[in-house]
């Protein structure tokens, strides 16, 4: 005679309760950039916002290669030089400062631009500058090429010091010049500021500068005339 207990055999549910399931594997967790990762071009995504690489006047100024940095007033900036600008080379300072020129970001701006009239105002910088004008002159034409109207008007004042210093020595390489300001004639805005540029000049280099100018500007009224 039975026991009366009877084993019921498991079912394919309860079978299925007890074996564990394919567990999927995990994701990778993606770890969270860091604030410092900005500044650490190792870390940069390339086609991120961050990939520009600095230009070269930001890139020589943040190893201190630029003398002078810029001092916050309240009225107005000024620049404080690390030694007396009259000591400092000339080659190739002067051309760094005037690359700075089609900077468009602040500190460089007012750097590049303060630096480079600071620069031509020391004593000698005529014999100083004049070696350097077939380097400085594709610089300055790239400012007057530029599309940006701030880049345009400095490179605009830098070309009038830099004949203010130099004289008659600008006129060979004026022709390079000229055809930048000849289409930026046609803007309103600048109009009147070329003129006046064209007329300094004529002062600082002398009767033999007209020919030149009228040769790239035929409308140019002579200030003598």
């Amino acid at each position: 005679m039975s026991s009366g207990i009877q084993i019921k055999p498991k079912t394919a549910v309860q079978k299925s309760k007890t074996s564990p399931l394919p567990r999927s594997p995990e994701p990778a967790i993606k770890p969270q950039p860091k604030p410092s990762d900005k500044l650490n071009p190792k870390t940069i995504d390339p086609f991120g916002t961050y990939s520009r690489p600095p230009s070269a006047f930001a890139a020589i100024y943040a190893k201190g290669g630029i003398p002078c940095r810029l001092v916050h007033g309240s009225v107005k900036h000024r620049l404080q030089w690390e030694c007396l600008p009259e000591t400092v080379p000339f080659d190739p300072l002067l051309v760094t400062l005037a690359e700075g020129l089609r900077e468009t970001k602040h500190p460089y701006t007012f750097v590049s631009k303060e630096g480079f009239k600071e620069l031509l105002m020391v004593e000698g910088a005529t014999e100083k500058a004049i070696p350097l004008l077939p380097r400085l002159v594709p610089v300055l034409k790239a400012a007057l090429a530029h599309s940006d109207d701030e880049v345009f008007g400095r490179g605009l004042d830098a070309l009038v010091q830099l004949s203010a210093v130099v004289g008659p020595s600008l006129n060979d390489h004026l022709k390079h010049l000229l055809t930048n300001l000849s289409r930026r004639l046609t803007d309103k805005k600048f109009r009147e500021k070329i003129t006046v540029a064209l007329q300094k000049l004529e002062q600082y280099g002398g009767k033999a500068t007209v020919g030149i100018i009228k040769s790239k500007i035929p409308t140019y009224c002579s200030v003598s005339s």
